[in-house]
């Protein structure tokens, strides 16, 4: 079995590893990442072609994580040449009053307010709704691919269809167990979404898979395109159904915000016909002027927190090891910031402004 070293070890390259390799990378780190299934797999939280991106958020100790996120997309964007971020404003809407907030979030008192800004949309009546003219959609493959390149230009090894069966502290380093032999290194990044909590132990018990369904439309509808239609939520009881616009001929999706209870060791279920009929229901309520005929579903992985807030920091018994587990059904849209955090954090840096989100908040 071969060793090699390391100054980082990466186990996970969904948006967070991947984001991870790049920026240790850019910093002349030795980057060796790995992950246990193939690049653009679909067994975990990072797949599929588009995301939300929003400032709108449910306390202002997010903010400077939100202003470090479009910042760190925007460098990517001009290091690679890709276009990563598609304005298109975003309306969210509850039924009573809102935590939302953020820097130019403004409140809409009813859906005739909500109409003026976003007329395709209809929303419940008696909703209120905030709008954030920033929201919009993050092109989350061109992101990954974006991610990767630079990890590999920076020369970072990324390693696919490999399991890691475990790792351990070996004086002030940290041995990883692959299936191609160990991985040495200075440092262990963590960023393994569903499966972390098998990595480390300690944190499984604060987390909960949940198997989550998308549907995405025909493109080139008018009814699912800016400027008629942003990104945008509706929050109901039975769960937050959330939308992103056809910005750049991906198809208006949709999905709800909650769902069953999924072993990530076992594949993600296809979606029946009786929940893409659902799903076709609450597109057509929503977005009446849209066409659902032709249709593609999809199913993927939300690793949810009790609190919805991710977890990120060294680890208090193995400070080697970096925790990235932003999750909660709302991480990919930090993922090059939380590149940027992961990356102080291996080198020492103090990240006093993530103490909201730090592995030391849950004991860790």
């Amino acid at each position: 079995m071969s060793v090699v070293e390391a100054d980082v070890a990466v186990l996970g390259l969904g948006v967070h590893g991947s984001a991870a390799a790049a920026s240790l990378s850019r910093r002349g780190q030795r980057v060796v990442a790995l992950d246990r299934f193939g690049a653009g797999h679909g067994r975990g939280s990072s797949h599929g072609r588009t995301r939300m991106i929003r400032r709108a958020y449910p306390a202002a100790v997010w903010n400077g994580f939100v202003d470090a996120a479009y910042d760190a997309w925007r460098a990517l964007e001009r290091e690679t040449g890709r276009t990563l971020i598609r304005r298109t404003g975003g309306v969210y809407a509850h039924a009573g009053a809102s935590q939302l907030q953020g820097p130019g979030v403004e409140s809409l008192p009813d859906a005739a307010a909500v109409a003026d800004r976003m007329p395709a949309l209809r929303i419940p009546e008696g909703y209120r709704a905030v709008y954030d003219p920033d929201a919009g959609v993050l092109e989350a493959a061109e992101a990954i691919a974006a991610l990767r390149e630079t990890a590999l230009s920076h020369g970072a090894r990324l390693r696919f269809g490999e399991r890691v069966t475990g790792w351990d502290l070996v004086g002030s380093r940290v041995e990883v167990r692959a299936e191609a032999g160990t991985i040495r290194a200075d440092r262990l990044v963590v960023a393994a979404g569903a499966f972390a909590g098998a990595l480390v132990p300690a944190l499984a018990r604060s987390l909960e898979v949940w198997r989550i369904l998308t549907l995405t439309v025909a493109a080139g509808q008018p009814a699912g395109m800016p400027p008629g239609l942003g990104a945008f939520s509706i929050d109901r009881p039975e769960g937050l159904v959330f939308g992103i616009p056809d910005a750049a001929g991906n198809g208006l999706k949709i999905g709800v915000d909650a769902g069953e209870v999924w072993d990530p060791e076992v594949p993600v279920a296809e979606p029946t016909d009786a929940e893409v009929a659902h799903l076709r229901t609450l597109m057509e309520r929503y977005v009446p002027g849209i066409d659902t005929r032709d249709v593609e579903a999809a199913a993927c992985l939300y690793t949810m927190t009790e609190d919805r807030r991710f977890t990120i920091g060294t680890l208090a018994d193995a400070p080697e090891v970096v925790l990235a587990a932003p999750c909660s059904g709302h991480g990919f849209k930090f993922g090059a910031a939380v590149g940027d955090a992961v990356a102080d954090l291996c080198a020492g840096v103090p990240r006093p402004d993530l103490e909201f989100v730090s592995t030391a908040r849950r004991g860790l």
